[in-house]
């Protein structure tokens, strides 16, 4: 018996630091900003550091690091990468139940800028994870994070057939196919976890408006049964529910960020292993909370997420106020 097993992907994450320009251009929304590059140079890379990433792998990570038995449950390829990911798993102590074949899951991380980054993202065999390969082992929790093509297919059978508590943070391109082609997931969910722009297009509205996060909180707990839903904000802070209060927090005071890859997925398993070992939902969104801001820190996505007693100490020192009102707030 697993108390979680993780259902996404697994990369290799290369994070390149280059002499990039930041140029803008005007969109009929707002001003955009590029990373541009001349064409036909010879672009030398400063710095360049190599972890394992991916929606699977970071959120099993840190179920591990919080004393949960953990297993990953994805696809990697029958190559040299594949065994940098089991080699990490291992020395995590996460059981891996999946299968391999193909190349392994790659994404390029480029120049961290203003707090923010671009990612080439290569799949790879994270979208060829069939459903006989994807045996489900008797757990008490599912984390199930975003998935495409044919492993998304799995992750709906697999959902739909847990004996397990099932939580899932879907990225911004399964967010925008809207609620009705993810209803085979949301209807199994106790927890869902989504930034705003992809709680806006998970309800057919434009990310690009302005949107309030309350009133979004409030209009996907009247279309889901979901009973605990977050929703995130960058520097706004966090939004949930339980059905029966509303819990809100903001960042720390003088938060100093170096890259974000990874904190929603640091934020998203921290919630969800306080409540996995019976904690409120406002101790749960304290720990998702610090578990991303120390992430935030730091580069690469496992690099500083908390052991249990490294949030325990994190907890003890955090000064932060949490709004808490009934619900309907």
């Amino acid at each position: 018996m697993y108390d979680m097993v993780t259902l996404g992907s697994a990369t290799v994450d290369l994070f390149a630091d280059t002499d990039s320009e930041l140029v803008q251009i005007e969109t009929s929304h707002s001003l955009e900003k590029l990373i541009a590059y001349p064409l036909g140079g010879k672009i030398l890379v400063k710095h360049l550091n190599v972890t394992i990433g991916g929606g699977g792998t970071n959120t099993a990570v840190a179920f591990a690091r919080q004393g949960l038995k953990t297993a990953y449950l994805g696809k990697l390829g029958d190559d040299a990468q594949g065994q940098q990911v089991l080699d990490e798993l291992q020395r995590e102590g996460v059981d891996f139940i999946g299968a391999r074949g193909g190349q392994t899951g790659l994404s390029v991380i480029l120049d961290s800028i203003h707090d923010d980054r671009t990612i080439l993202a290569f799949k790879g065999a994270n979208d060829h994870l069939s459903l006989d390969e994807a045996k489900l082992p008797e757990s008490r929790w599912l984390y199930c994070s975003a998935m495409l093509g044919e492993s998304l297919d799995t992750l709906k059978a697999v959902v739909a057939t847990a004996q397990a508590k099932v939580a899932f943070n879907p990225s911004s391109y399964l967010a925008r196919q809207g609620i009705a082609a993810l209803q085979p997931i949301l209807d199994h969910l106790e927890v869902l976890v989504l930034n705003k722009e992809e709680s806006a297009m998970l309800l057919g509205l434009d990310e690009h408006e302005q949107q309030d996060m309350a009133e979004l909180l409030k209009a996907l707990a009247a279309r889901l049964a979901v009973p605990v839903i977050a929703i995130t904000d960058g520097n706004q802070g966090v939004l949930a529910t339980d059905r029966v209060k509303r819990v809100g927090a903001k960042p720390r005071a003088n938060l100093a960020i170096v890259e974000t890859t990874g904190a929603g997925d640091a934020f998203a398993s921290g919630l969800v292993a306080s409540l996995a070992k019976g904690e409120g939902l406002a101790a749960a969104v304290r720990g998702g909370m610090c578990n991303a801001e120390s992430v935030l820190a730091y580069q690469g996505a496992k690099n500083r997420l908390l052991t249990a007693n490294e949030l325990a100490g994190a907890l003890e020192v955090d000064q932060r106020e949490l709004t808490e009102s009934r619900w309907p707030g």
